[in-house]
């Protein structure tokens, strides 16, 4: 276990590097998702551009948390527990990512006892195409190959959060479809309800995972 951060004492890790693209990476697309989400009036596409923005803080938070253990080790390598601070770093994202599910459940409840309104489905179906596009890549790019004997909570929390994003832009698309089709806008709430659920479920696995391993005895030492 003595070797098991290595690679961010001698310098930025692969998660880092990885994480510090995604953000970056996943901000740009966050803001045309709201934007056209407003301009089309399509509640999915909101919805889907406030959970971009919600990993987009959970992953800048594991970016953080990266940058903070690697300061902390080359000044005091034998007192920081690396484990800790990047498991609390995951839990800290699954409690973010629950305020943003709640909050895409009211806006979405508001929506559909409000006044039906006309959406633009092109715009917004080519903007939740681009969103699961970036999904994918991010979820590429974080991707952990086989084979690695310790589980970096805080990469692996970045990777299933930007899977659980790529399906949430799908379903925004079936959204936008059905509605289009059928002209019934208030599936296009439907579905932004029931991708807020994915993410409760996501963020509920995260921090039962997490917990685990902050209440768990340190070996940072042996």
């Amino acid at each position: 276990m003595e070797h098991k951060h290595e690679s961010v004492k001698l310098g930025k890790s692969q998660g880092e590097k990885k994480t510090a693209f995604v953000v970056f990476f996943s901000a740009a697309t966050m803001v045309l998702e709201i934007f056209f989400g407003l301009f089309s009036n399509s509640m999915a596409l909101l919805a889907d551009g406030i959970h971009m923005g919600s990993h987009v803080l959970a992953i800048g938070l594991s970016w953080g948390a990266y940058v903070l253990v690697r300061r902390l080790e080359r000044k005091h390598a034998n007192n920081v527990d690396s484990d800790k601070v990047l498991s609390l770093s995951a839990y800290t994202s699954g409690v973010l990512l629950l305020m943003f599910a709640l909050f895409i459940i009211v806006e979405a409840a508001e929506r559909f006892f409000s006044p039906p309104v006309e959406i633009r489905y092109v715009e917004a179906m080519i903007v939740a195409a681009i969103g699961m596009v970036v999904n994918i890549i991010c979820a590429i790019v974080l991707h952990e190959k086989h084979g690695h004997e310790h589980e970096d909570y805080n990469r692996h929390s970045a990777y299933l959060h930007v899977l659980a994003d790529a399906l949430t832009s799908l379903g925004a698309i079936f959204g936008l479809i059905c509605a289009m089709i059928w002209n019934i806008t208030w599936i296009d709430t439907i579905v932004a309800l029931v991708c807020s659920l994915v993410i409760i479920r996501w963020a509920k696995n995260l921090l039962f995972d997490t917990a685990k391993a902050l209440t768990s005895k340190s070996d940072n030492h042996s």
